[in-house]
């Protein structure tokens, strides 16, 4: 999946410009690499347009995942792109979504793994049947 083809699809599923859109996936992915090993982030990185990469790239001080809850991944998402929290957990259900539609093969499963059961109603949406955008 392309750049723009992931941007426009969070922005569909948020019911937000593009613009608006860039920021809310660049605030879920970068709080997504926080959570995530080094390893594992850089496994997500290089199936995504390299415009999202930059985002995901893993430093020294981020090589383990860091802990935090659910309730902590969506106030940082919040706090990052500028939104309520509400926003914020629609934000990162749309981006788990288009992330699982973007990437190949059981990489998703290999994200979700990581996450703790806490994550299951930010994560479950995106393993759906029927999460995909139905197009006209």
């Amino acid at each position: 999946m392309d750049y723009d083809t992931f941007v426009d699809q969070v922005a569909q599923r948020t019911g937000t410009p593009a613009v608006r859109a860039v920021e809310l996936t660049g605030a879920a992915l970068e709080t997504l690499a926080e959570r995530l090993t080094g390893g594992e982030v850089l496994d997500l990185a290089v199936q995504l347009p390299a415009q999202l990469q930059v985002v995901l790239k893993p430093g020294p001080d981020n090589e383990a995942a860091q802990r935090f809850g659910a309730a902590e991944f969506v106030t940082r998402v919040a706090v990052r792109a500028r939104v309520d929290e509400s926003t914020a957990r629609v934000a990162v259900r749309a981006v788990f979504t288009t992330l699982r539609e973007a990437i190949r093969g059981g990489e998703f499963d290999d994200v979700a793994v990581q996450l703790p059961r806490e994550y299951r109603e930010l994560v479950e949406p995106a393993l759906a049947p029927g999460s995909a955008l139905r197009r006209p």
